[in-house]
């Protein structure tokens, strides 16, 4: 096992056998010191996350924050919910996905992913499976020194992948390739490559995949340029708020415009280097644990207090 998965394990399996009442005590103690700046963005993010504003009824199938975990055996996604559960007590009941996820859901319920819709208020995110969703990197390349090209790696299981590496695996200008080991030998495979040499590029192509993508967030914090098309589904790094053309360089549903945009990118030095800028400061937020924490713990008793709990 990866050590910074390990440590993760081991930390969480030590704070299980702690009694709850030590977490619940502390909850107040967290919000202490915080001015009212500090109050409106924590609040602000929270009711991004959780739009509920009517008090409803959870129904039968609900589950105790005691029970957990339901199905299988402890996940990333158990013990990412423990940590902000822990403050609660273990009698407190909700609804909840625990998996890839781009539907509505008909009962206020607590999930990784939304998809980008007005009906989406009954989706109340969490910030789940983290430890792969946001692992950030150092990118000590600049932006002048990396390669004229765009890049991208990743298995192809959904077709607009699939459409997208039969269209572009042969560009001049792009290396493109499907790491689905199952398609070795097939035209369009390629072999994995880490994070670090997908930096060594200018441009690198984000795509979702059963839900958003998980190279989005290591992107924007990177000194390459992030293309992608609009987002359909949304996590906690706030999909739906990004600004094409600002925070990422806006493709078509087709892709059709993809070498059109590097070249056009390569070109214009100074146009990339501010959507990276801008990219990066975006990014930046989510690096601050302790406030990423409040926010958490806002989002949940915000929907307990909405529950009657």
């Amino acid at each position: 096992m990866h050590a910074r998965k390990l440590k993760f394990y081991a930390k969480n399996v030590i704070f299980d056998l702690f009694p709850s009442l030590i977490f619940e005590k502390r909850y107040d103690r967290m919000f202490r010191n915080l001015d009212e700046q500090q109050w409106s963005y924590i609040r602000s993010r929270a009711n991004y996350y959780n739009k509920l504003e009517q008090q409803f009824v959870l129904n039968e199938t609900a589950s105790r924050s005691s029970a957990l975990p339901l199905r299988g055996n402890p996940s990333a996604y158990y013990y990412d919910f423990k940590e902000i559960s822990r403050y609660f007590a273990r009698s407190v009941k909700f609804n909840y996905v625990f998996k890839d996820i781009k539907e509505t859901v008909d009962e206020p319920t607590l999930l990784k992913t939304r998809p980008l819709n007005e009906a989406n208020e009954n989706s109340v995110i969490l910030k789940l499976d983290k430890m792969r969703h946001f692992n950030f990197i150092e990118d000590t390349r600049s932006f002048e020194s990396k390669l004229d090209m765009a890049v991208f790696r990743g298995a192809c299981y959904q077709e607009h992948r699939k459409a997208f590496v039969a269209k572009y695996h042969g560009s001049p200008i792009a290396d493109i390739g499907d790491t689905d080991d199952a398609r070795k030998g097939q035209r369009g495979h390629r072999p994995y490559m880490s994070i670090a040499d997908q930096l060594k590029y200018k441009f690198v192509i984000s795509l979702e995949g059963n839900d958003v993508a998980t190279n989005l967030k290591w992107i924007m914090l990177s000194n390459s340029v992030c293309f992608m098309r609009k987002p359909r589904v949304e996590s906690w790094f706030m999909e739906g708020s990004l600004i094409p053309d600002h925070h990422y360089v806006l493709l078509d549903d087709e892709f059709s415009d993809l070498e059109d945009k590097i070249n056009y990118y390569v070109k214009h030095t100074d146009k990339a280097m501010a959507i990276i800028k801008n990219a990066n400061q975006y990014a930046m937020q989510f690096l601050d644990t302790r406030r990423e924490k409040l926010i958490s713990l806002l989002v949940l008793r915000k929907y307990l207090d909405l529950s009657g709990q």
